[in-house]
């Protein structure tokens, strides 16, 4: 099955069937999308805080008392539940250790071109934190990166998946200890394989026409 077939055929869970688990296996490979996907002057600015049993999904379905109650049931019959957060801030200890693990990684020929890593990468962190004042929207931009990864990754590997900005990130982050460690929730990703009773299978995708979202030139 290609991935355009999947695209078009699969759908957001409303329902998960709690009786089955994704295997370790399967789930270590969503473990390594999330480990590598791309992030603007690779800066990755986020954290991903992974729940699979019930004790842990319940302390994440805390968030989403009392106004969305309608999630509750998405994180706590998921197999695995995957908490999104960006950084709080984007410093220099993080701009450091992003340079020091590539040097590690060995991306560097010469010291010119891990000074030039540096430089460029700081020019656009540096736009971000002092100039347009908006760090904290663009690293949430590179988390919503990471979550499009897992879900097509979870797509291609016969994983049903549920995206939910439906909670209380106040609730979230005192839950998890989150805001102490530098971070926030962004997004939850819910992951395990639908129910017979989800009623979104059952519906028609709908999107709008090709000639709508697009303009060739």
């Amino acid at each position: 099955m290609n991935i355009v077939h999947h695209a078009q055929t699969r759908y957001t869970t409303k329902a998960f069937d709690a009786s089955r688990k994704i295997p370790a296996e399967t789930f270590e490979e969503i473990r390594k999308l999330l480990r590598f996907a791309p992030s603007s002057v690779n800066s990755q600015p986020w954290h991903f805080v992974v729940a699979s049993s019930d004790e842990a999904k319940a302390r994440i379905a805390k968030a989403t008392q009392p106004g969305y109650a309608y999630n509750e049931a998405k994180i706590k019959n998921a197999s695995h539940v995957i908490v999104f957060c960006a950084r709080a801030a984007f410093d220099d200890a993080h701009l450091a250790s992003l340079l020091e693990q590539e040097d590690k990684d060995g991306r560097f020929a010469t010291p010119e071109a891990k000074t030039g890593q540096h430089n460029g990468r700081s020019f656009y962190v540096n736009l971000h934190r002092f100039d347009a004042k908006d760090a904290q929207h663009w690293m949430e931009k590179q988390v919503y990166l990471a979550l499009g990864t897992a879900l097509l990754g979870a797509s291609t590997l016969g994983l049903d998946a549920c995206p939910m900005e439906g909670f209380d990130a106040r609730i979230l982050d005192e839950e998890l200890g989150l805001r102490a460690k530098g971070y926030t929730g962004i997004v939850i990703l819910s992951l395990g394989y639908r129910s017979p009773e989800d009623f979104n299978a059952k519906l028609p995708k709908s999107r709008l026409p090709e000639s709508t979202v697009f303009t060739d030139i």
